[in-house]
C-alpha cells in the first residue's frame, strides 16, 4: 500500500506554481474552467430540497459560477454566501446575483475569512487546494460553523494522472483530516453523481462536535 504522505508530498511537487488569487484568475480569463459542468450537482440539489431551515446560514466556498446558489434561491433560502478568490468569478457572479438580497458575493481567500454560518457546501472546493492545506480547510470550515453546523456536498475519490489541481483521494484519507473536528455522519459513495463523475466521488455530511 502506498504512503498517504508520500502521495501528499507527490500532490505538493508537482504545483509548480501557487495556487494563489493569481492563478485562478487565470484560468477565469482564459476560460480553463473545466470543474464547470453547467448545473447545479445533483447529490447537492437532491439533499438542499429536503434541508428545512430555509434562513439557515449557508457558505459556499470557492464557489465559481455557483449554479448551487441558483437553486437555493429558487427554493426559497435566505440567506446564501457564495465566496470565490477570482476577481473575475466574482464580477460575474455580482453580476449573476444583482438585486437579490439573499445573496452575498466575496472575494475572499477562505482561509482567512471570518464569518458564522449554518452549512458549508462543499463542491469542487476541497479538491482545488493542495493537500498539505487540508487540515487546515477542516480547521477553518470547524470555526466557521456554529455548533452542530455541517458540511456536505462531495469529495473525489480516485487519483488523477495529472499534477493538480484537482487533487484526488479517498475516504481513507479524508477521514483522518475531518474526524478531529466533525462527527462522520456520511462519506459514503455518491450514487447520484454525474454521469461523467459516476464511481469516483464520494457524498460527505460532516457534523461540527
Amino acid at each position: 500500500m502506498n504512503n498517504p504522505q508520500e502521495e501528499i508530498q507527490c500532490c505538493i511537487t508537482q504545483c509548480d506554481q501557487p495556487l494563489d488569487s493569481n492563478y485562478w484568475e487565470a484560468q477565469w480569463q482564459n476560460k480553463t474552467t473545466g470543474w464547470n459542468i453547467g448545473h447545479a450537482a445533483p447529490v447537492i440539489t437532491q439533499y438542499m430540497a429536503q434541508y428545512e431551515n430555509k434562513n439557515a446560514a449557508i457558505l459556499i466556498p470557492g464557489c465559481g459560477n455557483a449554479y448551487e446558489a441558483e437553486f437555493l434561491l429558487a427554493n426559497g433560502f435566505t440567506n446564501i454566501t457564495l465566496m470565490d478568490i477570482a476577481p473575475k468569478a466574482v464580477e460575474l457572479l455580482q453580476n449573476k446575483f444583482k438585486g437579490r438580497t439573499e445573496v452575498t458575493v466575496l472575494c475572499e481567500d477562505y482561509f482567512h475569512h471570518n464569518g458564522n454560518y449554518d452549512l458549508i457546501i462543499e463542491q469542487t472546493f476541497f479538491c482545488a487546494i493542495p493537500p498539505a492545506r487540508r487540515k487546515e480547510y477542516a480547521e477553518k470550515a470547524a470555526a466557521l460553523l456554529n455548533q452542530k453546523g455541517k458540511i456536505i456536498g462531495v469529495l473525489f475519490d480516485k487519483k488523477f494522472d495529472k499534477p493538480g489541481p484537482p487533487f484526488g483521494g479517498c475516504p481513507c484519507e479524508y477521514k483522518p483530516v475531518f474526524e478531529p473536528h466533525f462527527h462522520i455522519a456520511k462519506m459514503e459513495e455518491c450514487y447520484n453523481s454525474i454521469a461523467a463523475r459516476a464511481g469516483s466521488e464520494v457524498f460527505i455530511q460532516l457534523v461540527k462536535k
